[in-house]
């Protein structure tokens, strides 16, 4: 289905990603209905296609519903941090990692955010003004490289460098999961075996390793000079693990660089198909430009005038059209659980190691939860604050829910906005006649070949 799926693109003013990204949800709940059970081989896997059995999942704190084993592919990438972590681990590596992720935090880092767009915005109007005005750009790779960019920054700080070469190595790694998952023939052991995907997997796996393992040994020599271990995110989760644990080290070494690994590619890949998205959405959908950029005009001044974080929070419509994208096209498609223990969900019995799948794509077009326009863009539905958009409270689940919720949210959202608001203040823009709207799930959901966005200078 998804083979078959794949040939097909949508038309521009159509939303509807669930027949080319989860076909087989969309064919077996018409059949079934939205919870339904299939196997693969002989585990069974249930479909919570119910909001209240969603909630109920996500909302767990006794264990029962535990997060599925990755497999050697994803760890190499994202490593064993909060994402997978489960139980005393993951208490234990949330209590260090939240404190880098305090909003007081995140608004410390607005001017490396805006620093590195604002390069970015340089170049576009470089190339918009030797072309008379207006440029086509391909957004998607650019929005790749800038989020790469700000984590390299914002996470490593003076080492943003070495950073990058961690960006580089990810983003192959990222290939060599999407085909072991995707790989029709599935032989057990097999992502084990010294293949040549798994051996060039070796090779990424330890230089990502040693390159952060540099970066840490640094900053853990600076902190015994009395230097201090520097105020971006590693820096700040350094500190909250030596003084978290008595005087003795919360986390190994090991986890931090698996901590590393995961907020670095979390940090930037999601954030970057967030601004591609939402470009797609403001260049179909142009009415919206000028309410937007009015408010950012009066919020955050014009376009000399630095960004501040407290401005940024009272960006009200961008944060609408941000959510808005995020329910159309949230960067995951479907997450998964695994039952730890015999459940009753919702009266249905689970047994111990059956799967579960949530079907966020489909969840965020339900039209009985969202409305008849379910389907169309509509950012003024999240007038009165994310929780009351729908008929169920906290019915956006792009940064998942519960206990397990995204811990950098309010990080992701803050670049997001103001990334847009630089845009918003130097160009009018739409999307150009040559893009194909196939989006595609690539461990994240992203436009099949690119986003190419017309850029049109404004008068200064």
């Amino acid at each position: 289905m998804r083979a078959a799926a794949g040939g097909e693109t949508l038309a521009r003013g159509s939303h509807d990603i669930v027949p080319r990204v989860l076909p087989h949800c969309r064919a077996w709940a018409a059949r079934y209905g939205r919870v339904f059970l299939s196997w693969a081989g002989a585990r069974p896997t249930l479909c919570v296609g119910s909001y209240d059995m969603a909630r109920r999942v996500l909302a767990d704190k006794a264990g029962l519903f535990v997060k599925p084993d990755p497999g050697p592919s994803i760890l190499a990438l994202l490593g064993m941090g909060l994402v997978f972590a489960e139980g005393e681990d993951w208490a234990r590596h949330r209590r260090v990692v939240h404190p880098a992720f305090a909003m007081d935090k995140l608004k410390m880092m607005t001017g490396a955010v805006a620093a590195c767009a604002g390069e970015v915005i340089r170049a576009w109007q470089a190339r918009a003004a030797a072309a008379g005005g207006e440029a086509t750009v391909e957004v998607g790779q650019q929005f790749t490289e800038l989020t790469a960019d700000v984590i390299s920054h914002t996470a490593f700080g003076s080492s943003y460098r070495r950073g990058k070469e961690v960006f580089l190595a990810q983003r192959e790694l990222q290939h060599i999961a999407l085909a072991a998952i995707t790989s029709a023939r599935r032989v057990p052991g097999m992502e084990y075996a010294p293949t040549k995907a798994n051996v060039r997997r070796w090779q990424l796996e330890r230089k990502v390793r040693d390159t952060l393992m540099a970066i840490i040994g640094e900053r853990l020599d600076a902190a015994g000079e009395a230097r201090g271990y520097g105020t971006d995110l590693l820096g700040l989760m350094l500190e909250a693990n030596a003084g978290g644990g008595g005087g003795k080290a919360v986390m190994s070494m090991e986890e931090i660089i698996d901590e590393c690994k995961t907020f670095f590619f979390a940090g930037h890949d999601t954030t970057a198909h967030l601004l591609t998205w939402g470009m797609f959405l403001l260049g179909t959908h142009p009415e919206w430009q000028p309410r937007l950029r009015e408010e950012v005009l009066r919020e955050c001044g014009g376009a000399d005038t630095p960004l501040h974080g407290d401005a940024l929070n009272k960006l009200k419509l961008v944060t609408m059209v941000l959510y808005e994208t995020l329910r159309l096209y949230g960067a995951v498609s479907m997450i998964g659980r695994v039952a730890a223990a015999d459940a009753d969900l919702c009266g249905v019995k689970v047994p111990r190691g059956t799967v579960l799948t949530i079907p966020i794509a489909m969840l965020h077009r339900d039209e009985e939860v969202w409305g008849a326009d379910a389907g169309e863009f509509n950012p003024g539905r999240f007038r009165d604050g994310v929780g009351r958009a729908a008929a169920h409270p906290g019915a956006l689940l792009a940064f998942s829910s519960g206990p397990r919720s995204c811990i950098g949210q309010d990080f992701a959202m803050l670049e997001a906005k103001a990334t847009l608001a630089l845009v918003l203040r130097r160009f009018a823009f739409e999307v150009a006649p040559e893009y194909v709207h196939a989006p595609t799930d690539f461990l994240t959901l992203q436009p099949l070949q690119g986003l190419p966005v017309v850029l049109k200078l404004l008068d200064p």
